[in-house]
């Protein structure tokens, strides 16, 4: 759905395995320039610590399926990315 939008986007199993741990995907997101859009507490906890990029989309919605969390996603996407640009480095959507 970000590519649809004109965003590069990957899928964490697009650069490795699916249960790789939290400080690899940070390290990749660091080192590609790339925001992390994640569900995982333990992302913002690492921002919060760490202070400093990538910035991190923490995405607070309960167990939902992946379509219904798409089509309540998508109208917000040109919001975070204001957010983002303006240099917010954690957008917390609820």
């Amino acid at each position: 759905m970000l590519t649809e939008h004109g965003h590069l986007a990957e899928h964490v199993t697009d650069i490795g395995p699916g249960d790789a741990a939290d400080l690899a995907l940070w390290t990749y997101a660091l080192e590609n320039g790339a925001v992390l859009v994640t569900k995982d507490e333990d992302f913002r906890d690492m921002l919060l610590l760490r202070g400093s990029p990538p910035a991190v989309v923490w995405v607070r919605v309960g167990n939902t399926r992946r379509q219904a969390l798409l089509e309540w996603f998508e109208p917000m996407i040109e919001r975070v990315v204001t957010l983002l640009a303006s240099g917010n480095h954690l957008v917390e959507l609820r």
